[in-house]
């Protein structure tokens, strides 16, 4: 793949493409033509995802509208009530929010969500942005289904400059209106499936969905466009395992893509001896990082492996934020390739992660060594990685997936 090819593929991308959205489902089919542009035969795979329209959402304190967005799937609701700022989420300040609106400096994950339930909350309000930047913009976030399991409590989510205001002001009052349609909706992976001399697979995955305000060029196009790079480089070499792309819908909102996959394959997953998971590559700064959810000792290679090939990587026993998880949790062992740039040099999740912070070159660079990773186990007599998850990823698998709360 030359470095123009991989520019113009970041260029035809450069649009927001939300899990379950129209956009989302036109980068889909690009990525299908791209493959099909290279002789190889990729097909979209559908799974059902949670959707909803707002029609209307309003935060009013102490009588003032302040901008926000309500939460997708949060339910219908007009409710007023005292304000509760509550900087952490421990004990004691969940004792504090029965019957008020609260305000929170953390997200509302699973847990979270459940004190917020069990402890009497009528309502919530999270922030995102930046204090020192200009823009004003306000990330769409939604009330994800398993953080829910299907209970509803409104909120709205809105800049860091306006909660900082309102907590400065000792505001006392909090009225949310939120007025949506809910609904099931469509999502999609892509598979590409590249047989091989034997019945056994090493499966690559790569999220291509963006965030609410992201064009999503560094998180994950970059890794959508790497695994392009290894499948064209596969198209014209050998290799002994089968090897199963996945490009994996609606991550953003959960890892529900890889979800969706590893449930609906549920049979061949026992085939699948590696997955080689690639979120973030390809940024003009950062170093190369592995985080392996498997044995041990893949770390002590990968850090061989690329010093054999004069590449700069650091690599930890540890369970990813990213779709490499569901397949380590379905017991396929698991490895996520990432650059991690640093947070001035390369954003996500918000209108800053755009071409701007990705280098082709860096890019050309990140796949070769992926090709060559790849090409290693996939030409083994036996792919090396022992297929078992130990047990110290199993506890944090159970943490991650909120299984078991984490008591630290």
């Amino acid at each position: 793949m030359t470095l123009k090819q991989i520019e113009q593929i970041f260029k035809d991308t450069a649009y927001i493409r939300t899990g379950g959205s129209a956009e989302e489902l036109k980068c889909a089919e690009y990525i299908v033509s791209k493959c099909a542009e290279m002789g190889l035969s990729a097909a979209l795979e559908p799974f059902e995802v949670d959707m909803a329209t707002m029609k209307q959402a309003k935060l009013i304190i102490d009588g003032r509208e302040i901008p926000c967005k309500g939460y997708l799937n949060a339910g219908c609701a007009d409710i007023e009530a005292p304000l509760c700022y509550i900087p952490s989420t421990d004990a004691y300040s969940m004792s504090l929010v029965k019957d008020k609106i609260v305000l929170m400096d953390s997200g509302v994950s699973y847990w979270v969500f459940k004190d917020l339930m069990e402890n009497g909350a009528l309502g919530y309000i999270t922030h995102d942005g930046n204090a020192n930047y200009a823009d004003r913009d306000i990330d769409q976030k939604e009330l994800r289904g398993y953080v829910s399991e299907g209970a509803k409590l409104p909120g709205v989510n809105i800049n860091i400059k306006d909660a900082i205001a309102i907590v400065n002001s000792e505001a006392k009052t909090a009225h949310i209106i939120l007025e949506q349609d809910e609904y099931k909706g469509t999502s999609h992976n892509v598979v590409l499936d590249m047989p091989g001399d034997r019945d056994e697979y090493i499966v690559l995955s790569a999220h291509y969905d963006s965030t609410s305000l992201s064009q999503g060029a560094y998180d994950n196009m970059s890794g959508s466009v790497g695994l392009l790079g290894i499948a064209e480089y596969f198209a014209n070499n050998p290799h002994s395992y089968g090897l199963r792309f996945v490009w994996c819908g609606s991550e953003e909102r959960g890892l529900l893509g890889s979800k969706a996959y590893v449930a609906a394959h549920e049979e061949e997953l026992a085939k699948f001896a590696l997955n080689i998971n690639l979120d973030m590559i390809g940024s003009i700064m950062g170093k190369f990082f592995a985080a392996c959810t498997t044995e041990d000792k893949l770390v002590s290679y990968i850090k061989y492996f690329a010093l054999e090939h004069g590449v700069i990587m650091d690599a930890v026993q540890e369970v990813y934020s990213s779709d490499s998880t569901p397949f380590a949790d379905n017991g396929v062992p698991a490895v996520s390739f990432a650059r991690h740039a640093p947070q001035r040099a390369a954003e996500i999740h918000n209108s800053y992660d755009t071409m701007a912070v990705m280098s082709w070159q860096r890019m050309a660079e990140d796949i070769d060594f992926l090709c060559r990773f790849t090409s290693r186990m996939a030409n083994a007599v036996k792919c090396p990685v022992a297929r078992e998850i130990p047990e110290n990823m199993k506890e944090k698998l159970d943490i991650y997936l909120n299984r078991k709360r984490d008591k630290k």
